[in-house]
């Protein structure tokens, strides 16, 4: 008999996570589709110019950006979201009582996060470049690269962690967009930070890691610090950043992570699928 080595277990959990993701086609279109639709957006409303103290075009500001939230969109939100509705239905507890190694299950959540995140901010990039003109600066992408890989496994940590603490499926996407898309108003995101902004607001957002994900990443398309020493294109206080949060946040989320639904979820789900039986009799 042979026996399927630890490598072969944990690509065949990516790619069933991934089979289910494309299968959900709401999480598909909030996850890819979503972020481009700004994108759109923002060049048909504000021009292809270049942007006043910037420096740089719409889409030179606002492709790295989205793929950005598209990046933190498939790790945090979909992570969070899907892992604790998999709690609920009784799936994880199942898991939990095969053969299979837990922590093969739940890297196998993780990577499918990591690759969808690769998946929608290359996308979003690709477009920036054959549709709106985006720059790419072949001495940038070591720091993109290693900037793009801490940003997604802080907030895939940080998704575990969201999951393993909201009570229910049912709260985790109010929860998780709650906690996410005020912050992307205030991280450069969805709106450059301008000099009228209030100090008290750059300083609120720094404290998080959305912001430093987004700048450090931003910088790499920026040609001001793109043509600079390669050395220097690491946005070192913002990997760092990102660093703290993820690993504070992936001991949280190993110190609280459930198997099991909350019992009073399970009768009411319980309830509910009897009381649906008896009005279908």
């Amino acid at each position: 008999m042979n026996r399927v080595s630890t490598a072969d277990q944990l690509y065949r959990q990516v790619r069933y996570q991934n089979t289910i993701f494309w299968r959900t086609p709401i999480a598909a279109f909030f996850t890819i589709v979503f972020p481009l639709m700004f994108l759109f957006v923002f060049t048909l409303v504000f021009g292809n110019d270049e942007i006043a103290g910037l420096g740089v075009t719409t889409a030179q500001f606002y492709a790295p950006a989205l793929a950005v939230f598209g990046a933190v969109s498939a790790t945090y939100t979909n992570l969070s979201v899907s892992t604790a509705i998999a709690r609920d239905e009784g799936i994880l507890k199942r898991v939990r009582g095969t053969p299979l190694r837990p922590w093969i299950y739940i890297a196998g959540r993780i990577g499918s996060g990591a690759y969808l995140a690769v998946i929608s901010a290359g996308l979003m990039l690709a477009i920036g470049v054959l549709v709106y003109g985006l720059e790419v600066y072949l001495q940038a992408v070591p720091a993109l690269v290693v900037t793009f890989l801490v940003g997604i496994g802080c907030f895939a940590a940080l998704g575990m962690l969201l999951a393993a603490l909201v009570p229910t499926g049912d709260t985790a996407p109010a929860v998780a967009n709650a906690t996410l898309l005020p912050l992307a108003f205030i991280s450069d995101i969805f709106i450059p930070a301008g000099d009228n902004a209030p100090a008290w607001l750059d300083t609120v957002a720094r404290i998080f890691p959305l912001k430093h994900f987004a700048v450090a990443f931003q910088d790499g398309f920026n040609p001001v610090f793109a043509e600079s020493p390669w050395i220097d294109q690491f946005n070192w206080t913002s990997l760092a950043v990102m660093a703290v949060w993820g690993v504070g946040a992936a001991v949280l989320a190993a110190r609280y992570f459930r198997w099991e639904p909350q019992a009073k979820t399970t009768r009411t789900r319980g309830r509910r699928r009897r009381s649906e039986e008896v009005t279908a009799t």
